[in-house]
């Protein structure tokens, strides 16, 4: 017989909520850091924005928690289709001034007022929308054949195509890379035999480093300029290749990031210091305030709660044997995960910078209610594995 859990205490896994209540406070005094150093005269805005925002991402959060399995199956495909009807509205309303800033018109800005980033929320309907295909697909599947396979990639192919365009034409690589992995994660997944993974990996990997090789020839970065390559994408590219040799230029922001981190030491600096200028340290460069304040040691417990929090969720989707919300599960796993990698990567100097924010601590509404829309879908996952223990 099912057991009918209707206690807050038996909804709610507290395990998964604490390293995603650390992250939240943790973004909170960083943002109050960079924002009094830098905006001194809107800092009470910026924080009551951002509280306002965190407060709409829990009660976002509170809400999806309660959403059912056949609730999510039958909304997907709207969910899917009003999210890609949105990502048309920042070609058409944009700041032109943040445009000519950052070379991408992925915000929709009206009257000068920048209201949100479409693209945040649609990653959460494109995870739904994918694992709605891969469900129907097995149950419908036919035979163990790499046809099928086959079958199954051209799908996603389908899901994922209008997805990019609409990011190409906004110009915005960094977010097209996050769903490039969502992507990734759903089809090993599902499943999809080796035979035909192997070679697309191996393939990625021969275009990264031929890309590599034809962007560090002089010669090379000049074609690629005339064959359509952005000029801000080639300072980006350039910058993280050799970042001092441009600091007062095009790597100013890289630079200043590492210097910032490395200053920190061991242990930082103290609460409340931001001895060097680092531009939009807000939201894409937020975890120079980690290392600069908090040191080594801060910086490892950040990386340690993301560490907790990727833990419980795959525990809780291990626990599961509903497959829609496993395949849910796992591509916000991958969402979350690249977006810690990227940003950290950039911030360490490792990786190229692409505007990617830091997971629930970077300054920013639409990505900090997303994120939490998304665990609110792991808290329903694993309300529904208790119904079912």
């Amino acid at each position: 017989m099912v057991k009918h859990l209707k206690t807050w205490e038996q909804r709610v896994d507290y395990s998964l909520l604490l390293p995603v209540f650390f992250l939240l406070v943790m973004g909170f005094l960083s943002v109050y850091v960079a924002t009094l150093a830098d905006y001194p005269d809107r800092l009470g805005n910026v924080l009551l924005l951002q509280g306002l925002w965190l407060l709409l991402g829990i009660l976002s959060a509170f809400v999806v928690m309660f959403f059912n399995t056949k609730f999510l199956w039958k909304a997907t495909p709207w969910f899917y289709i009003l999210g890609l009807g949105t990502m048309f509205l920042p070609l058409f309303f944009y700041s032109p001034s943040l445009y000519a800033a950052t070379g991408a018109k992925n915000w929709v800005t009206i009257n000068n007022i920048t209201l949100y980033q479409p693209s945040e929320f649609m990653k959460i309907a494109y995870i739904l929308a994918l694992a709605r295909v891969t469900v129907t697909f097995q149950k419908k599947r036919k035979s163990k054949e790499l046809v099928e396979d086959w079958k199954l990639l051209g799908l996603y192919v389908l899901i994922t195509l209008p997805v990019l365009a609409l990011l190409a034409a906004q110009k915005d690589l960094g977010t097209a890379l996050v769903f490039i992995a969502i992507l990734a994660g759903v089809t090993v997944l599902s499943g999809v035999s080796w035979k035909i993974l192997l070679p697309i990996i191996l393939s990625v990997f021969l275009l990264i480093a031929a890309f590599i090789a034809l962007f560090s020839w002089e010669q090379g970065r000049e074609w690629l300029f005339h064959m359509g390559m952005d000029t801000y994408q080639i300072n980006r590219i350039s910058a993280w290749l050799d970042p001092f040799a441009y600091a007062t230029g095009i790597a100013y922001q890289q630079t200043q990031g590492l210097i910032s981190i490395g200053s920190g030491g061991l242990f930082g600096k103290g609460f409340n210091v931001a001895e060097l200028s680092v531009p939009v340290r807000e939201s894409d460069m937020i975890f120079t305030v980690i290392g600069e304040n908090f040191g080594f040691i801060g910086s490892a417990l950040v990386l340690g709660c993301y560490l907790w929090l990727f833990y419980r969720m795959l525990r809780i989707t291990l626990e599961s044997n509903n497959r829609f919300y496993t395949v849910i599960a796992v591509g916000f796993i991958m969402m979350i995960l690249f977006h810690v990698f990227e940003n950290v990567g950039a911030a360490l100097g490792i990786l190229p910078l692409t505007g990617i924010p830091l997971p629930f601590i970077s300054q920013g509404g639409s990505s900090l209610i997303s994120n939490l829309i998304g665990v609110g879908l792991i808290l329903s996952m694993a309300y529904h594995n208790n119904l079912n223990r």
